[in-house]
C-alpha cells in the first residue's frame, strides 16, 4: 500500500512537471509570435519589403509548430 502511495505521488510530480513545460512552451509561442507581429508592424511602417517578407515567413514556420509532442 504505502509503495503505490509512493508511486501516484510521483506521478503527480511528473504530470505536473509535464504540465508545467506545456505552459511554458506555450507562453514562450506566444511570446514569439507577438514579437513578429510588432516587426511586421514595423517594417510596414518603414516599408521594408526585405524585413518584412523574413519575419512573415518566420511566422509562418513557428505557427505551423504543434504543441502536442
Amino acid at each position: 500500500m504505502k509503495e503505490s502511495s509512493i508511486d501516484t505521488s510521483q506521478q503527480l510530480v511528473k504530470d505536473n512537471s509535464d504540465y508545467a513545460q506545456m505552459v511554458l512552451d506555450k507562453a514562450l509561442h506566444d511570446f514569439q509570435i507577438d514579437r513578429i507581429l510588432k516587426g511586421i508592424d514595423q517594417s510596414l511602417e518603414n516599408r521594408n519589403k526585405d524585413e518584412f517578407l523574413r519575419l512573415t515567413n518566420e511566422l509562418k514556420i513557428i505557427r505551423n509548430q504543434s504543441f502536442s509532442n
